[in-house]
């Protein structure tokens, strides 16, 4: 056995078993921060959250623009200036008094 670890009271026991811990700690360590479920996804899942949170958001309000152009043009509440923008602006249509700029 080396002469420095018997003149300390360690043996090689000690010294397998405390770079063995170490070891562990460092292991458990990069696998809280790099991991599948460490830390570091975990911000990214939340970024992803939020970006799909907002991405939610914003087709709401396109699917409620949709929905409300959809009850304007049903029979039952047919608005007429929206069917008239509409007719004019898929079929380019225009009145005889009108002049058309593109």
């Amino acid at each position: 056995m080396h002469p420095e670890l018997e003149s300390r009271g360690l043996s090689a026991g000690s010294a397998v078993f405390a770079i063995v811990m170490i070891a562990l700690v460092c292991y458990l360590t990069f696998a809280a921060l790099q991991g599948e479920y460490g830390l570091f996804r975990l911000f990214q899942i939340e970024a992803q959250e939020t970006r799909l949170e907002a991405e939610l958001a914003a087709l709401q309000t396109q699917r409620a623009a949709i929905e409300n152009k959809t009850e304007r043009l049903s029979v039952d509440h047919l608005d007429l200036e929206l069917l008239d923008e509409q007719a004019r602006k898929v079929l380019g249509l225009a009145r005889a008094d009108e002049i058309i700029i593109r």
